[in-house]
């Protein structure tokens, strides 16, 4: 009984950074809580006195687990789609420990371009470049060499973060911009989003993004601003990210991917967006991450 009592201890000493490896591994705090219980379970039906390293033995168990669903999803169709993502929102009732560490440099954003990883890529990525795994101890999980693996991981973190198609002072610039109108929207300050907008911006977007009896396209720079003011609720979800090679944002709770903003900026002024919620034009989109930003940039 105090064996195992001592076992149980050492396991929930390593249960946060576990549980926070499952949720960059799947982007689900259910399935990553599962993973670490399947973990547990694992660990239990072993001789414990004969793993040398606990922490290692439970991130390898962990991230073999994970693997498995990862490619069991793409053998069948994702099943969350619209509302029903928005049970991946967090309540306020995780345990402290493990919300320390997925707060940990995790965006939704970064869920959602991991979701466009093969399962071998995006273990790769997570354990080499966000927990510091060397390559040599990832070549057995995803059964590569370690050359390969390292390889996997590259490619894997260039998909991750995209290929800009404008320069980096112009993209900075954009930003700058984009950020203005989201923080002027979240805030739902008119007068702050009117300051971004051309006169003559339009706004289109894909019906299953609006209420019903919304308009679809809506031009000009006073309709638009009070139609973004209406749905604020929504602007407060979204994060900025890299949309087919431009500054865009993304609305994705829970890591799933419900719309995604594309603009187009000129002069400082947003000309015109696009809501994109069509599943089939997400899936065409190239998504990837915005990295910090560059420190006196901004201004258009």
């Amino acid at each position: 009984m105090n064996e195992g009592d001592g076992l149980a201890e050492r396991f929930e000493a390593h249960r946060g950074r576990l549980h926070a490896l499952a949720y960059r591994m799947l982007g689900s705090r259910s399935e990553a809580e599962d993973a670490v219980q399947e973990a547990w379970l694992h660990l239990a039906r072993v001789d414990a006195r004969e793993v040398d390293n606990l922490g290692g033995w439970l991130r390898t168990a962990v991230t073999r687990i994970c693997l498995d669903i990862l490619r069991s999803r793409r053998s069948r169709p994702e099943h969350l789609a619209g509302q029903e993502v928005f049970d991946e929102v967090p309540d306020g009732g995780a345990r402290p420990e493990d919300e320390a560490v997925l707060a940990d440099s995790v965006s939704n954003a970064l869920l959602v371009v991991l979701d466009t990883l093969n399962p071998a890529e995006r273990v790769a990525f997570v354990l080499h470049d966000m927990f510091g795994v060397p390559f040599d101890q990832i070549a057995p999980i995803v059964e590569r060499t370690p050359v390969t693996t390292k390889k996997l991981a590259s490619r894997a973190r260039r998909k991750v973060h995209g290929t800009p198609v404008v320069p980096a002072a112009e993209l900075a610039r954009h930003r700058h911009v984009v950020s203005a109108f989201l923080s002027a929207a979240r805030e739902g300050d008119l007068d702050g989003i009117l300051a971004v907008l051309a006169p003559d911006v339009v706004r289109r977007a894909d019906p299953a993004a609006l209420p019903p009896g919304v308009a679809a396209e809506v031009r000009g720079a006073r309709a638009v601003a009070e139609g973004t003011v209406a749905l604020a609720q929504r602007s407060r979800l979204a994060e900025p990210a890299l949309v087919d090679g431009r500054v865009g944002l993304v609305v994705a709770p829970g890591g799933r991917l419900v719309f995604a903003v594309a603009f187009a900026v000129e002069h400082g002024r947003i000309t015109e967006y696009d809501v994109i919620a069509d599943p089939a034009r997400l899936r065409r989109l190239d998504l990837a991450v915005l990295g910090p930003p560059a420190e006196g940039t901004g201004g258009g």
